[in-house]
């Protein structure tokens, strides 16, 4: 447990996500897709804390906090599913430090709502195992259940069908993330999918699957975005072992070896585009 800078003496990361890849197969009566993907995940991302108070209650902070409910955000509808489930009567004040761009592919407000369900499993000692809290949070959308474990994992179904994937390939190496601070709205870009299912993922081993994957969203992405394309030739040319566009965009990351290859590519971007927010961190 770390002392946040606001006091509290519980604080939770909410690992910052990356889809190695990314296939959508079809679309579901129900709204969603099925796809198959792969899950990994930084050591960067937002922070949670949490002090005692006697009801539920957030606040927010941050670089991204700006046009954020403190009200209606997944933060407390994970803390109310995890009351209801434990029949808590205490309260929480939990409080946000946003430090991820909002709408960007890379987890989000999944991965705050997985986070506060870890903080407040240890904060109540309610002693929940994660795969508890992953099956509790599956309401709360797609890729919280895998924002919960935040481990690499191949995600089928809607991507709560969860498998581990041995992840020695990747494991320490340094991420790039770069975003071009456009938001984008994960639901227009589904709409966008042009609806052809281009196979399943294939290979053996993360890093076969990976780079034999797609993001089958990068194309509707970068017709909305046009600046994605000078994004990625930017990573391209730093010759990464990794480059992609993650989720539904449209933050673009990059895998290197070392983190002075990472910090090269940094620059790079840096110099080749204006108003670009970048991030580096190593793969967890």
């Amino acid at each position: 447990m770390s002392k946040s800078v606001w006091g509290a003496t519980h604080s939770e990361i909410a690992y910052a996500k990356i889809n190695l890849a990314l296939h959508v197969r079809k679309r579901l009566p129900n709204g969603y897709h099925e796809l198959e993907t792969i899950f990994a995940f930084l050591d960067q991302g937002d922070v949670l804390s949490v002090q005692p108070a006697d009801s539920l209650k957030l606040t927010i902070s941050g670089p991204f906090a700006e046009g954020l409910s403190e009200t209606d955000n997944l933060v407390l509808q994970a803390a109310k599913i995890l009351v209801g489930n434990a029949s808590i009567t205490r309260g929480a004040h939990l409080h946000l430090d946003k430090r991820l761009p909002v709408a960007s592919g890379i987890g989000g407000g999944s991965a705050d709502a997985a986070a506060t369900l870890r903080l407040l499993n240890r904060f109540w000692e309610l002693g929940l195992s994660l795969a508890d809290l992953a099956e509790l949070a599956k309401p709360l959308g797609a890729d919280v259940p895998a924002c919960v474990r935040s481990e690499t994992s191949r995600g089928s179904g809607i991507g709560q069908d969860l498998l581990p994937v041995a992840d020695d390939d990747i494991r320490g190496c340094s991420a790039l993330l770069v975003n071009p601070l456009v938001p984008v709205p994960t639901a227009d870009i589904f709409a966008a999918w042009d609806g052809v299912d281009h196979g399943p993922l294939e290979g053996d081993g993360l890093s076969s699957m990976a780079r034999q994957g797609r993001n089958d969203l990068q194309e509707p992405a970068v017709a909305l975005v046009p600046t994605l394309t000078d994004v990625l030739q930017s990573l391209e040319e730093q010759h990464p072992l990794l480059a992609r566009m993650s989720g539904s965009g449209a933050t673009c990351f990059a895998l290197f070896a070392t983190l002075e290859e990472a910090k090269m590519a940094e620059r790079h971007c840096l110099d080749s585009g204006n108003g670009l927010w970048t991030l580096i961190g190593k793969m967890r």
